[in-house]
């Protein structure tokens, strides 16, 4: 019983340890994108729409699509984003661009099928105005997970 504890302490101390060492812009970051994940899964299209930078590319499995069409596939169900599940989380700053890597269990319905499936997702995001915007999201499949 001991062990178990002295374990279950180590882990919360680490954990601590570990969310303090994110700066407050990189906690921004991994909020906006969490708030991203949801807006997608209610197919909030006006708050993508407001998130997602006019030149913005999304690459999924089978090619790249365009603020518009994503925006379109969202609001058509064409991709539903019912849940991500987020496993992992980390971000990286680079001047005033923030880049975050998930690793997700994403369920989605695509084409009337719901499939689960693992990936590292890349999302980079800039600031403009002293506003973050998302420039780019991409996807890839995690294989044998």
């Amino acid at each position: 019983m001991k062990k178990y504890l002295l374990i279950v302490c180590l882990s919360v101390t680490c954990s601590s340890f570990l969310s303090a060492q994110q700066s407050a812009g990189e906690q921004e970051i991994i909020q906006l994108s969490k708030k991203k994940w949801q807006w997608m899964a209610d197919k909030k299209t006006d708050s993508l729409d407001l998130l997602f930078h006019e030149n913005a590319m999304f690459v999924h499995m089978g090619g790249s699509m365009s603020k518009k069409q994503e925006l379109e596939v969202i609001k058509s169900g064409g991709i539903h984003y019912k849940q991500a599940d987020i496993q992992d989380v980390s971000v990286k700053m680079v001047g005033k661009m923030a880049i975050l890597y998930n690793r997700i269990r994403l369920t989605a319905v695509v084409g009337g099928n719901e499939v689960v499936n693992p990936f590292i997702v890349t999302e980079v995001y800039v600031s403009e105005n002293g506003k973050w915007i998302l420039g780019s999201l991409a996807f890839t499949r995690l294989i044998g997970q």
